[in-house]
């Protein structure tokens, strides 16, 4: 790596999916996602994002929208968004109603990311489906146009079957949107935004496989969106942007990063392998958890993906895959848990990891 790169400005934002470990309530657990988002915020992190998941004892993020407001409340400048809004689970017009209230709220700070996976299994997903109105997977690019349109100050039009216009608005009199985003884990939301001039990230977090194939896929395939001020439902970017995604674990040691990061790296490898979803674990209690071959197996590739270690060696690792996959945003989901003693309503590791890579990192205010 050049010095040139090694010196470039750097954002990074947080991708946070409100963790509840075995010695919180709910309660605690967003208390100190609140904490963790004014830290980030009082560091010059750039955004924080809220993953929608269902149904699971460990994560607290269920509603992202509800969550949005939460943060974006408790801090002054950073973007607070969905990373993301599951839309099969979802009325288009409801999203897009949340979201302009949130950007009225909070004019320039708001980020609507969306996915297009249920977040759930499918228990949870037939129940969502079968409970309230939500939107059909196969309908997903014109639902985000939808949306799009329905949050631009103009508003939308539906004609009638009697042929009459009528105009719909997700909220009165907006004088700014949300930042739309298309978040995904194939090609296909990379192709959808390329074509459609929309922000894509890429699940790199999540799978490790094929990013750099997907983003060459969504810049290469980029199609500006139409200049201001034209008629245009998916008026967008005039370049292609994206940022990467990455899960890591700081310490002032690499010994004491990797024991904050296993309760993290079990609770997913007992997921893959359909053992009963619990609590995230303290650090004392992964420490003394012990886990089948085919768990270990998992937590072992896990442990090739994840970047892990004291501050001054995750930061050069995050400069060097920033400058591996030409972004100058990284977004951190911080996977460490807290010891046994540490006061219920917090995370003190996580937040000491952010600040240990501000001061590595100079994030940009």
């Amino acid at each position: 790596m050049t010095s040139s790169a090694a010196s470039a400005p750097l954002a990074l934002s947080v991708l946070d999916l409100v963790p509840v470990r075995t010695n919180q309530t709910t309660s605690d657990a967003i208390a100190a996602s609140v904490t963790l988002a004014r830290t980030a915020d009082r560091l010059g992190f750039r955004r924080y994002w809220l993953a929608e998941h269902h149904n699971m004892p460990a994560v607290a993020s269920t509603n992202p929208a509800v969550l949005i407001g939460i943060l974006a409340a408790n801090t002054e400048r950073i973007r607070v968004g969905s990373g993301g809004v599951m839309l099969p689970n979802h009325a288009p017009l409801v999203v897009a109603e949340q979201f302009a209230i949130l950007e009225a709220a909070y004019p320039g700070r708001i980020d609507l990311g969306i996915g297009r996976a249920p977040g759930s299994d499918p228990v949870i997903t037939s129940l969502l489906r079968s409970t309230g109105t939500t939107s059909d997977v196969d309908e997903f690019e014109r639902n985000v146009l939808d949306i799009g349109a329905l949050m631009d100050p103009t508003g939308a039009s539906l004609r009638m079957r009697s042929g009459q216009l009528y105009s719909i608005t997700a909220t009165p009199h907006a004088v700014s949107v949300p930042e739309l985003w298309l978040l995904g884990s194939s090609d296909y939301s990379a192709k959808l935004a390329a074509r459609l001039g929309l922000p894509y990230v890429f699940a790199h977090h999540f799978s490790g496989q094929g990013t750099r194939g997907i983003l060459d896929l969504y810049r290469t395939g980029f199609t500006p969106a139409a200049p201001e001020g034209e008629d245009s439902a998916e008026r967008g970017l005039q370049h292609p942007r994206t940022f990467l995604t990455l899960n890591v674990s700081v310490a002032e040691t690499a010994k004491e990063a990797q024991a904050a990061a296993l309760p993290n790296l079990q609770r997913m490898a007992m997921l893959m392998t359909g053992s009963p979803l619990l609590p995230l674990s303290t650090i004392e209690e992964a420490a003394a958890t012990e886990v089948t071959p085919a768990q270990q197996h998992i937590i072992d590739g896990m442990l090739e993906r994840w970047v892990i270690g004291d501050p001054a060696t995750v930061a050069r690792r995050i400069r060097e895959l920033a400058a591996e996959f030409a972004v100058d945003e990284v977004m951190l989901s911080v996977g460490m848990s807290a010891h046994a003693g540490d006061p219920a309503g917090a995370t003190p590791l996580r937040e000491g990891a952010l600040q240990m890579l501000a001061d590595e990192l100079a994030p940009l205010a």
